[in-house]
C-alpha cells in the first residue's frame, strides 16, 4: 500500500486542539483514507496580551487507493 504526505496549516480562535480537530475535519472533506496525522509545529498569534489565533502545521498521512475506479 501506498501512503502520501500533506502538508496542511489550520487555525483556530479556540485552542490548538481544536485547530488540529477543525483542520482535520475540513481535509477530510476532500481526502479519502486519511490514516494518521503529525503535528509537526504550533504557534500563536498575540493581539494586546492575549492569544488571538491558534496556528497549527500538520502532516498528514493518507492511503493512495489504486483499484479506486473515477
Amino acid at each position: 500500500m501506498t501512503q502520501k504526505h500533506l502538508l496542511i496549516t489550520g487555525t483556530s480562535t479556540v485552542s490548538w486542539k481544536d485547530a488540529i480537530v477543525q483542520t482535520i475535519n475540513e481535509a477530510s472533506k476532500t481526502i479519502d483514507y486519511l490514516t494518521s496525522v503529525k503535528v509537526l509545529e504550533q504557534r500563536a498569534t498575540i493581539s494586546g496580551k492575549k492569544i488571538s489565533e491558534y496556528i497549527v502545521d500538520l502532516d498528514l498521512i493518507f492511503n493512495i487507493d489504486r483499484e479506486r475506479e473515477d
